[in-house]
């Protein structure tokens, strides 16, 4: 099937998702000489590209470099908006924060990756990485291993190799333990991550369902541990999977 797909790929389209791709890691303009050296492009084909893109405003020049441009980001929100989805979680998550004062994160899974949509934020601050279009390793974070529990584990192997990347000393570090960990996520419908993303800080996920479009998403909060202790992490957890629930009834799953 990947041979069959590569065969139709347009050499054009791929130099410029490239581009786009290599710009979204960055947190500071791009100089044309760095994307180059990046994307391992003929000079010629790269300014072609780049001023293609930047008509289209889907990059912008900021000084001597390149950042993604508004167009891009209005195309992008376009997918937020196809299925109610959003303005469902944006209502049931604002319930949520009302009543608990915490954050709320909604995300589907992409590749081997947690792709984060939307966040509802508490009163009070908490150091999270999941703004918007930002992506996290699925194995590492508990949205992550919500959406992995959905596939068979020969998928799971599939997609993921023995060894995992860790983020932080806890982070799940072999295939087989996460899917130890995926089995207990199936039986008890809860998504765990005990400081594996950032130290000090505990997140708890629950599956919402398909949407319309077949896209599988789930939802989760984030509490740094010192605000945590046993009979709140227990009304949070179970807060998370109503929240879930709650959302997957209000777009009609």
């Amino acid at each position: 099937m990947k041979d069959k797909q590569s065969k139709y790929e347009v050499p054009a389209i791929l130099r410029a998702d490239l581009i786009l791709r290599t710009l979204t890691r960055q947190s500071s303009p791009m100089s044309s000489s760095d994307l180059q050296k990046a994307c391992e492009l003929p000079r010629s084909t790269l300014y072609l590209l780049l001023d293609s893109l930047e008509q289209r405003r889907w990059i912008e020049k900021v000084d001597d470099g390149y950042i993604i441009g508004i167009n891009l980001y209005s195309l992008g929100m376009a997918y937020l908006r196809q299925d109610r989805l959003q303005a469902v979680f944006r209502m049931k998550a604002q319930q949520f924060v009302e009543e608990h004062n915490e954050v709320v994160q909604l995300a589907m899974l992409d590749g081997s990756d947690v792709v984060y949509l939307g966040r509802e934020d508490a009163k009070r601050p908490v150091r999270l990485v999941s703004d918007i279009g930002s992506r996290l390793p699925a194995h590492a974070c508990a949205l992550g291993k919500v959406l992995l529990a959905q596939m068979k584990d020969d998928e799971v192997r599939d997609l993921l190799p023995e060894k995992l990347e860790p983020i932080t000393s806890r982070t799940i570090a072999s295939r087989q333990q996460l899917l130890n960990e995926l089995a207990r996520v199936r039986r008890d419908g809860l998504g765990l991550d005990l400081e594996e993303v950032a130290a000090g800080l505990n997140c708890f996920a629950a599956f919402i369902g398909r949407t319309h479009l077949g896209q599988s998403v789930a939802v989760s909060t984030s509490i740094p541990t010192d605000r945590l202790d046993a009979t709140r992490s227990q009304k949070i957890q179970h807060a998370i999977v109503q929240l879930a629930k709650d959302i997957a009834q209000g777009i009609g799953r």
